[in-house]
């Protein structure tokens, strides 16, 4: 049965670097997939970077919505704006930052309802194993 969630009943996730509000998983009914939306902040000066995540079983669609930023990869760098969107496959090891001076805004989608089951985050690009 199709049904709509707000953004504003979205559940907020505490992860490192960004805001991001759970829109679709398993705790709202899907069964197969994942809608987050993400938010990032200008860089502050003097502010470590934050390190890489992982989804090991999935890959992860990203889809800037506003804003400029860049996703670092283990195989590069790939710079973003809105309107762009990246896949990144699953097991690479990735983050995106903002390079603007205004919010990046993000979309991210991933064929799973649990994306914390098979997802690690590093404090560091040092501290990943890879």
């Amino acid at each position: 049965m199709a049904r709509v969630i707000a953004l504003k009943d979205a559940r907020s996730l505490n992860l490192p670097g960004r805001h991001s509000r759970e829109i679709l998983a398993a705790a709202s009914g899907a069964r197969n997939s994942t809608v987050r939306y993400v938010e990032i902040e200008p860089p502050k000066p003097g502010a470590a970077e934050r390190g890489p995540h992982v989804h090991f079983d999935f890959e992860e669609c990203i889809h800037v919505v506003s804003g400029e930023g860049v996703t670092r990869t283990d195989l590069g760098e790939y710079p973003l704006t809105a309107g762009d969107t990246i896949l990144v496959a699953a097991g690479e090891r990735h983050a995106t930052y903002n390079t603007g001076t205004t919010v990046l805004r993000l979309l991210c989608f991933f064929p799973t309802s649990d994306v914390a089951a098979a997802t690690v985050e590093y404090e560091s690009w040092d501290t990943a194993d890879g």
